[in-house]
């Protein structure tokens, strides 16, 4: 009985010793909140499947104040409309995980196709004119950096 005891307990101490599952961009994303209107574009865009199962990815999430800002015409097309919302999110995620360490200045190629302009100044890092607000929010597949303005694709 006491061997049986001690191998229950032993295999018990084997879950607790395990490592929790890391999140992935989808789940770090809703759960640091302020990114929910980002998020729902992608979920409009059928893009969420792609940041939670694919990557790595840096994505650069405009806050729900920043979707604020813009027209509520433009907002609602953004979120409303599948391909506006496709091209939108794909523009905001860069392959490969960076830090906010590891920007180098210069143009980086989006998943949309297109590129953007980084900048990296004493720690101060922008994607285009959108400056990073929240940074290094690291997730199992990739890293999100959380912008004041929605950067919107080139027509």
């Amino acid at each position: 009985m006491k061997a049986l005891a001690m191998a229950v307990a032993g295999f018990c101490g084997l879950f607790v010793s395990l490592p929790a599952a890391a999140a992935d961009l989808v789940e770090t994303a809703r759960t640091s909140g302020g990114m929910k209107t980002f998020m729902a574009a992608a979920e409009t865009a059928g893009m969420a499947d792609k940041l939670k199962n694919s990557g790595p990815y840096t994505v650069f999430i405009p806050s729900d104040s920043a979707f604020r800002q813009l027209p509520q015409e433009t907002r609602d097309a953004l979120l409303k409309d599948k391909e506006k919302a496709a091209e939108l999110v794909a523009y905001h995620v860069i392959p490969g995980a960076l830090t906010v360490a590891d920007v180098k200045p210069g143009k980086v190629q989006t998943v949309q196709g297109s590129q953007v302009m980084l900048t990296s100044d004493n720690g101060s890092v922008t994607m285009e004119n959108a400056k990073v607000i929240q940074s290094d929010l690291k997730a199992d597949n990739g890293v999100i950096h959380e912008i004041d303005q929605v950067v919107l694709p080139p027509k």
